[in-house]
């Protein structure tokens, strides 16, 4: 079975879509392929995203994820903007949504976690919607 792309979005590709592409992988890996890029790039996520997924989730976000552009990405199939505050980058998709999320950036530990719980159940319910078909996406077998 081919899964979809599913590509989280945001200008800066260092904090919010990087926390999405490590819970993507890690808790909907069975159901689409996760991807995160901007249409900037920062030299390093956000230390205290990577800090606390890894505190929370074992997952090492700086030696499996990087920051990159929209062309360094394939071809995607679900676009998930972050809530940029500005205008979202723009990437070709069957669906797209916005989930609407603060950066956390320069917040406290425990902001930061409020970000990342939504993050973990919008992932959770975005994989429940694709494997029962209620996110219809052409082409894809369930």
């Amino acid at each position: 079975m081919i899964k979809p792309k599913v590509a989280f979005i945001c200008v800066h590709n260092s904090c919010r879509s990087q926390i999405a592409e490590a819970l993507g992988k890690q808790l909907a890996g069975d159901v689409f392929e996760s991807f995160s890029a901007g249409t900037e790039t920062k030299p390093q996520i956000n230390q205290d995203a990577v800090m606390l997924i890894k505190q929370i989730y074992g997952i090492d976000m700086e030696k499996t994820q990087h920051s990159k552009l929209l062309e360094d990405i394939p071809p995607i199939d679900v676009v998930v903007t972050m809530g940029c505050n500005v205008a979202c980058p723009y990437l070709p998709c069957k669906y797209r949504e916005d989930w609407g999320l603060e950066d956390p950036t320069g917040k406290s530990d425990e902001e930061f976690e409020k970000i990342i719980q939504l993050i973990e159940q919008k992932i959770l319910e975005l994989k429940r919607r694709i494997e029962t078909g209620e996110l219809s996406l052409a082409g894809f077998q369930k």
